[in-house]
């Protein structure tokens, strides 16, 4: 894989494009590239941990801040 560092929020990007590794794995769980609306979410809230059973793809903003409201965060 390859290198990464983690950015000033705690995401993990890759070091050649500074893309998120959360989309990637995602996008590789879905089996196609993510949509520009589409947003990963991290269920044990851990921005670095980006194992595929960890992530929720979520249509939009809107679907991804319900799930915010709905556990207290």
């Amino acid at each position: 894989m390859a290198e990464t560092y983690l950015d000033g929020k705690g995401y993990r990007r890759f070091s050649n494009s500074k893309k998120l590794v959360s989309r990637w794995v995602a996008s590789k769980k879905l089996g196609r590239t993510l949509k520009s609306q589409e947003i990963v979410h991290h269920k044990n809230r851990i921005k670095s941990d980006n194992r595929s059973s960890n992530l929720w793809i979520f249509k939009n903003q809107k679907q991804h801040n319900k799930t915010h409201k709905i556990d207290g965060w």
